[in-house]
């Protein structure tokens, strides 16, 4: 296999995702087509009996196995209580397959549009569903999967990125600082809010939601992990602040018909904010050795890319200090 850190799908040709295919009893015509994932490596197939389905191949050295199929069983978990999640194919009693040093699940193929967000009716319709899937996550924890943390999303990259040599010695110190202080005021938000970690989707953006005439499904649950409720609904946020305000409103409309939503959880919103955007540098330095990588965000760790998130962070402690969204 290849160098799972440098080109860890270099040997993903083609023909080996059609021989994995092949591996597990589906024959494919020879139509691949490669669907939009960085993390991962994800085709739509067409099969011999004119059928689809989509194929994930996991990143090597990510995930364990048994973190993999927490995953699966979570989101099988909501697809026989009818919340429409996208759940892997179990083939051979199995949902997690092995080929040629590859791991890989497969997917029945499923269309729709982004959510019209800007919709209250659409925004209380997604929110009836997470509210849902937030009830079956309540249920108990995730045994092997992570957690979203002052640690995982904080120290940690913040640790990792200061190591890595990738910031520029003449901003470092700055850098530190603001980060330091960002975290801080994460630290005191959690504190205060004092609220409980249940499984979640954990990536719970629009584009991870599709929306057909049914209304919406949920897709990828590659970073599902325990956290805060709040997670999966400040990412459909969007606009000033009186816009969000409206948008969340008519989320917890739909949300709390199925699953209570404790307003402490409300002052989380901006230090979580603040932390997917300190692990998203942690993220992208991380896969840096990864040639897809470099190819897709040419202006990662140039000197404006750092100052920039500079002045992020800064944003992002004098938005934590502001009272939380009301609604």
């Amino acid at each position: 296999m290849a160098d799972a850190r440098s080109r860890p799908y270099e040997g993903l040709t083609p023909d080996t995702v059609l021989d994995a295919l092949e591996s597990v009893g589906l024959r494919g015509d020879g139509r691949l087509l490669a669907l939009n994932s960085y993390e991962n490596r994800v085709y739509q197939a067409s099969l011999e009996d004119d059928s689809y389905i989509v194929a994930k191949f996991y990143r090597p050295q990510r995930w364990s196995d048994a973190q993999i199929l927490e995953d699966h069983a979570f989101s099988l978990e909501l697809s026989e209580r009818e919340i429409p999640v996208v759940s892997p194919i179990e083939i051979n009693r199995k949902t997690l397959h092995q080929f040629s040093g590859f791991r890989f699940a497969v997917f029945p193929r499923r269309g729709g549009r982004p959510p019209e967000l800007e919709d209250v009716k659409v925004l209380e319709w997604i929110g009836r569903f997470l509210g849902r899937i937030h009830a079956v996550g309540a249920t108990r924890p995730f045994k092997v999967r992570p957690a979203l943390n002052l640690e995982t999303f904080g120290t940690e990259p913040r640790d990792w990125l200061l190591a890595s040599g990738l910031i520029p010695e003449d901003l470092k110190n700055t850098w530190v600082t603001t980060v330091d202080l960002a975290l801080r005021g994460v630290e005191n938000r959690f504190a205060i809010s004092n609220s409980g970690q249940i499984r979640l989707h954990g990536d719970c953006h629009a584009g991870n939601i599709l929306w057909t005439h049914e209304g919406p499904h949920f897709v990828d649950l590659d970073d599902a992990r325990m956290g805060p409720a709040a997670q999966d609904l400040w990412m459909l946020l969007a606009g000033d602040r009186e816009t969000a305000a409206k948008q969340l409103k008519a989320l917890l409309q739909g949300y709390e018909q199925f699953h209570a939503f404790g307003r402490e959880q409300l002052s989380l919103i901006e230090p979580l904010r603040t932390l997917r955007l300190l692990h998203y540098s942690y993220w992208l330095a991380r896969r840096w050795e990864d040639p897809a990588f470099p190819a897709a965000f040419p202006w990662f760790g140039t000197q404006r890319y750092w100052q920039d998130r500079v002045l992020e962070l800064r944003e992002q402690t004098s938005a934590m200090d502001e009272a939380p969204l009301s609604v």
